[in-house]
């Protein structure tokens, strides 16, 4: 079944066409990437989605009684409530449910015509169950804590959040909603690799559908198994996730340029037959012409001319001297801030040509340690040495180093001021800054095209050491693979900072993960971290799984022999509470009788034994209450 479909859907703003006559489906259950360039569409398909645009022509709905759920930019804004508070909202009707139960069981308890009223709590007790509310907080806190909020922050405000932990707790929110269709777009932006892994496993497990926009690749592999793709206004369907896609492209694109060269061939040898026959002039010749000419036309009905490749970034990084064989030595490095350390014992040997990438969680230091070793920080102690010749050129993630009020041409004539204005609106050409595009002011322009600027200019440097913070963040897929390959072709020296998976894949020589305790070599890919990583918590586990199991014995021995005595408590407490029981039922008895009924004194000592026995019948109940709660607990813990 169908929660999403398309048909003959066409979108324009005036005279600018994002896609038209695009058809296509996502069924129940499936995964799907939608990807283009920056612009070409992608988030005003969201909103095409979700009715809050109306399509030029065509239309796109949902399935019937489908619920679609997307991630809104600003949710959880000026709320007071809790972290924890404001994920719980998700289950409101389910706490609304255990409300509801709460007291039906009380009035049950209270006696009278309690028919009805079973027959709605046995009706809610399923339906709660059903729909998770057994598991519902503990999911949240899972949740919570898999986005990268641990215990200890489950009680912060959400006032008191920065926008990317709003984000990911809204991201939170949209997952535990479990709408039938979930439209994510870039969900991977604030997350560590250790909050994307997590995303990973929870989309791969997620019983409804999901469409997502990403510049992640690595995550689009992991995730989707078809993709959607918006280019030259149109919307194409392809299997498997982004590297398939790929595959499927250039072979589709490579058959149908030889199908329109082919064509194109025959067509130019007919139209030289006309020609020739139009020459001769004669009926004979001239009715060949005109047979020939309706087989040109057959050939061209319906051909169409592959589309020419987008424009993209043409990358080319180019050292200015060599550099000798040990370009970078670090020795017991050591950084920090109000006397706690970041980092300390950090011991690095960069050679000529690595390709090293530094990863580690979010706050363990990595940038700090990238400006340390550019000498924008003192180390609070060890060494920081560069090779002979070696040139440094540094990327910074926050894009610090340009000036908000120049013109994107002056940005980059004002620091290499030896080329002429020609030579640096060719470079920016390349770098698709054209025409007028040069005038803008760095203020006015995106985190994408910011970050070709800084680029540009890192690439006119000549730097033989490059030190990159996040060089991809803004960069959409195209721009990406251009940085890529052009890494790929750099001669030079390269520490990396990145959380992109399939970047580290295609760049790297060599893994670092910085601790706290130094930097520890850990494979040459990311694929290989992630093998490194995992046998690494199998040990871990092994060795946790062996050293306690002396405690576990005693622990269970110690639960078992807790259970005989829960168990002997309840059976005793339950004798008791039954001769108590006996014993108002005969003293009510010796009441009924006349003589008894007729001593005042006789009736006052039955009375009150009748309300001392009650009153210790309470007592045992709220004991066995007690224990039997306990002994269940004990029961689950020893399954």
């Amino acid at each position: 079944m169908a929660v999403l479909s398309a048909q003959n859907l066409t979108m324009s703003f005036g005279e600018r066409v994002l896609f038209q006559g695009a058809s296509f489906e996502i069924a129940n259950g499936e995964r799907v990437g939608l990807i283009g360039a920056n612009g070409t569409g992608k988030t005003t398909l969201f909103k095409l989605a979700l009715r809050s645009l109306e399509p030029t022509s065509g239309e796109i709905h949902p399935g019937k009684n489908t619920v679609v759920g997307y991630m809104e930019q600003h949710a959880c804004a000026g709320s007071t409530k809790t972290i924890y508070e404001e994920i719980l909202t998700v289950f409101s009707d389910l706490f609304a449910m255990e409300r509801r139960l709460a007291e039906l069981n009380e009035r049950i308890n209270q006696g009278g015509d309690t028919a009805p009223l079973i027959e709605e709590m046995l009706y809610l007790t399923e339906e709660f169950e059903r729909r998770g509310g057994l598991t519902c907080r503990s999911r949240a806190r899972a949740t919570l804590i898999g986005l990268g909020f641990p215990a200890e922050q489950h009680g912060l405000r959400c006032d008191q959040l920065s926008g990317g932990q709003r984000s990911k707790l809204s991201l939170g929110k949209l997952l535990l909603s479990e709408p039938d269709l979930i439209l994510l777009d870039e969900p991977t932006n604030h997350l560590d690799i250790d909050s994307v892994e997590w995303l990973e496993g929870f989309l791969r497990d997620y019983r409804g559908a999901a469409l997502i926009i990403s510049h992640d690749r690595y995550f689009l592999d992991r995730v989707t198994e078809r993709t959607l793709e918006i280019d030259h206004r149109k919307i194409t369907a392809y299997k498997g996730g982004y590297s398939e896609y790929i595959k499927q492209k250039e072979r589709d694109r490579v058959i149908a340029q030889r199908h329109y060269d082919n064509t194109m061939e025959e067509v130019h040898r007919i139209e030289k037959i006309i020609e020739q026959q139009k020459q001769w002039n004669r009926e004979r010749n001239i009715r060949t012409a005109e047979s020939k000419q309706k087989s040109i036309d057959r050939l061209l009905e319906g051909l169409e001319k592959p589309e020419a490749e987008e424009k993209t970034l043409h990358f080319h990084f180019e050292t200015a001297v060599e550099t000798g064989n040990d370009v970078l030595i670090c020795n017991d490095l050591t950084k920090g801030f109000g006397g706690k350390p970041l980092f300390s014992g950090v011991d690095l040997l960069l050679k000529k040509g690595d390709r090293a990438f530094l990863l580690g969680p979010n706050g363990c230091g990595k940038t700090t340690l990238l400006r340390v070793l550019i000498g924008q920080y003192t180390p609070d102690r060890g060494l920081r040495k560069l090779g002979e010749n070696v040139r440094v050129g540094y990327f910074d993630q926050s894009l610090e180093g340009l000036h908000d009020e120049k013109t994107v041409l002056d940005e980059v004539w004002d620091a290499y001021r030896r080329l002429s204005q020609t030579e640096v609106r060719s470079a920016l050409a390349a770098f698709l800054f054209r025409g007028d595009d040069v005038f803008a002011k760095i203020g006015d322009l995106s985190g994408g095209e910011k970050a070709r600027v800084a680029l540009l200019k890192l690439m006119l440097g000549g730097y033989n050491l490059l030190l990159l913070d996040e060089p991809t963040n803004h960069l959409d897929i195209t721009s990406r693979e251009a940085l890529e390959q052009a890494l790929l072709d750099y001669n030079g020296t390269m520490l990396i900072v990145s959380h992109d998976r399939y970047f580290i894949n295609k760049i790297a020589t060599r893994i670092l993960r910085l601790n706290p305790d130094g930097a520890e070599p850990f494979g040459s890919d990311y694929d290989d971290y992630l093998r490194r990583m995992e046998l690494r918590r199998q040990d871990a586990v092994k060795q946790e799984k062996a050293a306690p199991k002396v405690n576990a014995y005693k622990l269970n021995k110690e639960r078992e022999s807790e259970r005989r005595k829960l168990t002997t408590l309840c059976r005793k407490t339950e004798e008791e509470i039954a001769v108590c029981e006996e014993r108002v039922e005969q003293a009510n008895e010796e009441l009924q009788d006349p003589v008894v009924s007729a001593d005042y004194e006789k009736v006052l000592a039955l009375t009150e034994e009748i309300t001392q026995l009650n009153q210790r019948i309470e007592q045992l109940m709220d004991t066995w209450e007690q224990a039997q709660q306990r002994l269940n607990e004990i029961e689950e813990e020893l399954s």
